[in-house]
Formats: structure tokens, C-alpha cells, sequence
């Protein structure tokens, strides 16, 4: 269990095997449990009670601020094992040999829905992977999609506003929804994927898993290449209808986190195999496309799969929040052998999560137990702050550079740093046109999608797209037609019934409610 690798909590967990005392947060036995000191048996209660207000102040800060977004989510914890040689590719001490196992914690979540919301919405999964390494943490933060919705950072806070709620009506609103998206055009590949069949996954188990964007790796003579991850989940790819998910919408909303939880419980433990594509910096000079590009994939047939290990879930949390809700991810915590790419949307987000962290969990966020680099230990010149709960690094200086022993930099990590020159103008470069948008979801509506699935996508669509304003509609088919014209058609045609559809149903409703009023 990972969280006893610590001396304390090992104490703690140890003492909790006998249920003991009852006690106050500073550990001050309790004589009476189920009753407030009164002035008499009906009298008030005396502030002296330091017992009842001890109670009480924890509880009403018991609520951290939920995640701004991913904030419906449950996780496991296992094993990743090498199963295959890449050290010619990446230099990382967790590939460094066959059969090597290190410690994981993953998280899957949904994006735009609340804490309370439901699991079987239709909604990105997110899928998040913690690595404990002999070098540190290395959080891999991707989604169930291989893909994004737009390629600059800027234009984050605004898509997430979008699938949240109306600030005048606290309502989800289809005009934001699809206003936005039509507007930025590079979003029609992951809405693509999103109406699909695998919008709505059958669990987490059921789904695959990718890194997203482009990543840096270096080999043990220095040498990079860009690389992405994927893990390809060996349950098998299962996804709900929408029948099946609006029933469990109603009857069982986390679904989800059940079946994940049950799945491990009952020694069930779900896998995914992780493998990877490279490109050379040359090739990536010559792509015919922005190999940063989040919003497009890379072609398996030219970057063909490259297997590197397998992912288990072996053990479910203890307590939830305490290894789940508080389990912190960053895309900013890199191992030697692992660095960025120019994606700009991974540079955005080498900042925003790390700095979220320090929001909803505080500026040590990183001495919790389920995200301390336990493996090694933290030396460096950061020190106190809300919650430090180690030693604070004893005695150790505070500066640097220093002459009483702080520690020194690592020669190793600085051997796998790569080395890029960088040149162009300093500008705000809109990539909104300057991109194919579209080429990439022919080939989805053409060669991926059968004849019955482009179908459901249609329709999926135009059920949502529906409640929007006739304009936007106008303006998502223009975008869906460039695509392929039979997609512009279909989904012209699923419109004009949708909406006869939802026009005769709301003139119903409307009568039936005058002869109720009259």
C-alpha cells in the first residue's frame, strides 16, 4: 500500500486496527461522545465545549474546492512492467530494463459534469497515470481520446466555461456549447469523437487511454525524439448506447466508479498495455502537418505502435479522499528522459495544473501521501508554508549556492536534457485557419466509421445540436459538410426532423397546459 510507506501513517494505520478511544483532532480522549456541555440538561451551550467546537470546525472545512474540471472521477492503484526494450528511444529510469516494475496510482474521470454529477454522460474521459519512480514523480495526464478540442492555451478557460453552466441561469446551455465549437472549426475532430459511439464509454475499464499530446524523450547518448503514449485498454473496447446510459443516468450515476471498484474488489484487476509512436525531429520538420498539433493524430501506419509495457489496477483506495480526491496530477512533473514538446496546449498545462494543486490542496500539496515521490527523497530550497508536515528539511541550508553541504545538481539528469535551438518572431499567432481542420475527420467519417455508426453519429448530434439557435445549427452543418457532404447531408436531414420533432412536442405540452390553466 503506498501510503504506508511512510513511518507515520504505518503508525497510524496500525493504531486504527483496534477501534481505541475516541479522541479530539489534538488526540484528547473523549469521555462523552453524543452529547454538548449545557448549562443544566435544557440550557445553552458554553464555549468552553472545546470538544463540540472542535467538531464543528473541521467539519465546516471538510469541503476542499472541487476540480475546476475532471472533477467526477474515481482510481485504483497497481503496477506498470516493462515488457519490452526502448532504451534506445528513452533513457528513464522506468524503462530501464524487462520486467521492471514501478508503483502506480490512475485516475479516470468525466470533464464538464460536477462531483454529483453522473458517469454515463456523454463526456471526454479523463486518464491519468502517477508513476513512483526511482527519479520522482511522473504524472502522464491524457484523456480516453487521442485528440483535443482546440491547440492554444488561451482559449482553455473559455471552452470550459462553455461546457459548464450559464453564469445568468446556472443551466447548461446548448448555445454556449455549440457557439463556441462552431467558431473554432480544429474542434470538429474530437467532436467527432465525443458524438461517436465512444462518447459514452461502458465503464473505465472498457476505454483506452493516450498521453495527447506530443512528448520529448532521450536516449542514454542524449539524443531526443518525439514520441506519444497510448495505452490500449485489454478488456476490450465496450461502449453504453444511449438508451442503456440515460437509464443508468437514473438509476445507478456511478456506474462507473461501482464497476471499477467492484471489478478490482473481486480480484478482477483491469490492464491496459502501454506502447508508444516516435518521430524524428526530421521527420517532424517535413510532416505535413504541425507534429504539435493536438487536435490531430499521428498516422499508425506511418508511426506505427511500439509496445512498452502493461498497466495493472490492483488495489482500491483505503479511503477516498485521502488517495483519490486528493490525488494530484501535473503534466509539469517529468522524469529524466521525459521533456515537452512545442505543443502549446502541453505548455499551457505545465503551469495550470501544478498551480490549481496549490489552490484546492495547498502550496505542499506535494507532501500528501498519495502524492509524495516516497521512492526518493525531496531535497531542495523550498521550504515551510500551510501544512508542511515533514521536517521541514531539518537544519539544511536554505539557499543556493551554499557551502554547508545543500545539495548539489544531478549529472545524470543533466545528461538527458536535450538541447534545441529555437528561432522565429515573437508574435501572437492566431492558429485558428492557418490549420487543416478537416482533413483528419474525413478520414475518420470515411475509413473508421461504418455506415451504421456514422448514422448514430448523426444523430447524436443532431439531438443535442437541436437545442441550439437556428444560426448555429446553420453554421455547425457548414463545418460538418467540409468534412465529407454526405455528413452535411444527413445531418441537415436529422435536423429538420429533430426539430419538427421538438416544435410538435412543445406545442402539445403548450396546449396541455392551457387547458390546464383554463
Amino acid at each position: 500500500m503506498l501510503i504506508i510507506e511512510f513511518k507515520f501513517q504505518s503508525e497510524i494505520t496500525l493504531n486504527m486496527m483496534s477501534p481505541g478511544a475516541v479522541t479530539t483532532g489534538s488526540g484528547n480522549p473523549i469521555g462523552i461522545k453524543d452529547a454538548t456541555m449545557t448549562v443544566g440538561p435544557k440550557g445553552p451551550v458554553l464555549l468552553q465545549d472545546v470538544q463540540f467546537l472542535d467538531e464543528m470546525a473541521h467539519f465546516d472545512r471538510e469541503r476542499i474546492p472541487e476540480r475546476v474540471v475532471h472533477a467526477k472521477g474515481g482510481g485504483a492503484f497497481g503496477y506498470f512492467e516493462v515488457t519490452d526494450d526502448i532504451t534506445k528511444y528513452c533513457a528513464a529510469s522506468v524503462f530501464e530494463k524487462v520486467k521492471k516494475r514501478t508503483p502506480i496510482a490512475m485516475r479516470f474521470s468525466t470533464v464538464g459534469g460536477e462531483s454529483g454529477s453522473a458517469d454515463t454522460v456523454r463526456d471526454p474521459r479523463g486518464f491519468a497515470i502517477k508513476f513512483y519512480t526511482d527519479d520522482g514523480i511522473w504524472d502522464l495526464v491524457g484523456n480516453n481520446t487521442p485528440i483535443f478540442f482546440i491547440r492554444d492555451p488561451v482559449l482553455f478557460p473559455s471552452f470550459i466555461h462553455t461546457q459548464k453552466r450559464n453564469p445568468q441561469t446556472h443551466l447548461k446551455d446548448a448555445d454556449m456549447f455549440w457557439d463556441f465549437l462552431t467558431l473554432r472549426p480544429e474542434s470538429t475532430h474530437q467532436v467527432c469523437f465525443l458524438f461517436s459511439d465512444r462518447g459514452i464509454p461502458d465503464g473505465f475499464r472498457h476505454m483506452h487511454g493516450y498521453g495527447s499530446h506530443t512528448f520529448k524523450m532521450i536516449n542514454g547518448k542524449g539524443e531526443p525524439i518525439y514520441c506519444k503514449f497510448h495505452m490500449r485498454t485489454e478488456q476490450g473496447i465496450q461502449n453504453l448506447d444511449v438508451k442503456r446510459a440515460e437509464a443508468l443516468t437514473a438509476t445507478d450515476p456511478d456506474y462507473s466508479i461501482r464497476d471499477l471498484y467492484n471489478s478490482i474488489k473481486n480480484g478482477n484487476y483491469p490492464s491496459w498495455i502501454m506502447s508508444i509512436q516516435v518521430m524524428t525531429f526530421d521527420q517532424a520538420k517535413k510532416f505535413k502537418y504541425n507534429p504539435f498539433d493536438v487536435t490531430k493524430v499521428w498516422s499508425h501506419s506511418v508511426f506505427p505502435l511500439i509496445q512498452v509495457g502493461k498497466l495493472v489496477l490492483d488495489r482500491n483506495p483505503t479511503n477516498y479522499f485521502a488517495e483519490i480526491e486528493q490525488l494530484a496530477f501535473s503534466p509539469a512533473h517529468l522524469v529524466p528522459g521525459i521533456e515537452p514538446s512545442p505543443d502549446k496546449m502541453l505548455q499551457g498545462r505545465l503551469f495550470s495544473y501544478s498551480d490549481t494543486h496549490r489552490h484546492r490542496l495547498g502550496a505542499n500539496y506535494l507532501q500528501i501521501p498519495v502524492n509524495c515521490p516516497y521512492r526518493v527523497a525531496v531535497r531542495n530550497y523550498q521550504r515551510d508554508g500551510p501544512m508542511t508536515v515533514t521536517d521541514n528539511q531539518g537544519g539544511a541550508p536554505n539557499y543556493y549556492p551554499n557551502s554547508f553541504a545543500g545539495p548539489e545538481t544531478d549529472a545524470r539528469a543533466r545528461s538527458l536534457q536535450s538541447c534545441c535551438p529555437v528561432s522565429g518572431d515573437v508574435y501572437r499567432f492566431s492558429s485558428g485557419d492557418t490549420e487543416d481542420n478537416f482533413s483528419q475527420v474525413t478520414n475518420f467519417w470515411v475509413k473508421v466509421l461504418d455506415e451504421c455508426s456514422r448514422k448514430r453519429l448523426v444523430n447524436n448530434i443532431a439531438n443535442h445540436l437541436s437545442n441550439a439557435s437556428q444560426f448555429i445549427q446553420e453554421r455547425a452543418v457548414k463545418n460538418f459538410t467540409m468534412v465529407h457532404a454526405d455528413f452535411g447531408r444527413a445531418l441537415t436531414e436529422a435536423l429538420s426532423l429533430t426539430n419538427i420533432v421538438t416544435n410538435t412536442h412543445t406545442h402539445k405540452e403548450r396546449k396541455k397546459n392551457d387547458n390546464f390553466e383554463d
